[in-house]
C-alpha cells in the first residue's frame, strides 16, 4: 500500500490510492458484520428473541404490532380477548387502530403473548 502524507490548511491528509481506501473500508465493514453477529449471538444465548421475517413482513406491508405478533403465535382475537379480559370485537378495533385501549389492556397483551410493551404498542 503506497501512500502520501500532504499538509492543507495545516492539516497532514493521508491520500493512497483508490483500490487501497476500497480494500480498507471493505475490511472495516466486514469487521463491523463479524462483531454484530457475535452480538446478535451473545443475545441469542441470554435468551433474547428475534423479531421473526413474518412478524416484519406484516408490518412492512402496513398490519399492526399487536396483528402480527398474534398471528404469529397463533391466537385468535376470541382466544386472547378472553385471557385480557375484552370482547374480541374490542380486542379487533384496538387491533386495527381505531380504538386505542387501554394501558392496562396493551400490558395484558404483551403479558400474553410474551412481549415486551415496546414490542407491542404503537409509537402515535
Amino acid at each position: 500500500m503506497t501512500v502520501q502524507i500532504v499538509e492543507i490548511a495545516g492539516q497532514k491528509i493521508a491520500m493512497l490510492p483508490i483500490e487501497d481506501y476500497q480494500r480498507l473500508t471493505e475490511a472495516a465493514e466486514d469487521r463491523d458484520d463479524i462483531q454484530a453477529a457475535i452480538d446478535a449471538e451473545q443475545r441469542a444465548s441470554a435468551g433474547e428473541e428475534y423479531v421473526p421475517a413474518y412478524v416484519v413482513d406484516q408490518m412492512l406491508v402496513g398490519k399492526s404490532a399487536l396483528y402480527a405478533w398474534r398471528k404469529y403465535r397463533k391466537v385468535t382475537l376470541e382466544d386472547l380477548g378472553d385471557r385480557v379480559g375484552c370482547s374480541h370485537s374490542h380486542l379487533s378495533n384496538v387491533e386495527r387502530g381505531l380504538k386505542a385501549g387501554s394501558f392496562s389492556l396493551w400490558r395484558k397483551l404483551a403479558t400474553e403473548l410474551h412481549l415486551s410493551l415496546d414490542d407491542l404498542v404503537p409509537e402515535d
